[in-house]
């Protein structure tokens, strides 16, 4: 896995309104129409050897999107494998 690390985001800027770069891998494989539900968010396919799809999902969202995304995809079956945050987002106003 080719993730960056926990220890390049920012604690000191989370908050539950400012945006966070995340990254979510769920097993299986979200259909096309999705693109237009989470349109914030890049979405990845990989199959592995044996057949089996992994999602990935990588943008940058706030707590209450980030929990109502993992909802839906709970609600739809799809099992979380990670839920990581790979870059915060500095805001110069701040």
């Amino acid at each position: 896995m080719n993730d960056k690390r926990v220890q390049d985001c920012d604690r000191s800027l989370f908050t539950l309104d400012r945006p966070i770069t995340y990254q979510i891998k769920i097993a299986g494989q979200l259909s096309e129409n999705w693109s237009d539900w989470i349109n914030e968010m890049d979405i990845q396919i990989e199959v592995d050897a044996s057949g089996l799809p992994t999602t990935t999902l990588t943008g940058t969202v706030d707590q209450a999107a980030l929990i109502g995304l993992l909802r839906q995809l709970y609600y739809r079956g799809f099992p979380l494998m990670a839920v990581n945050c790979i870059q915060s987002r500095r805001n110069d106003d701040d």
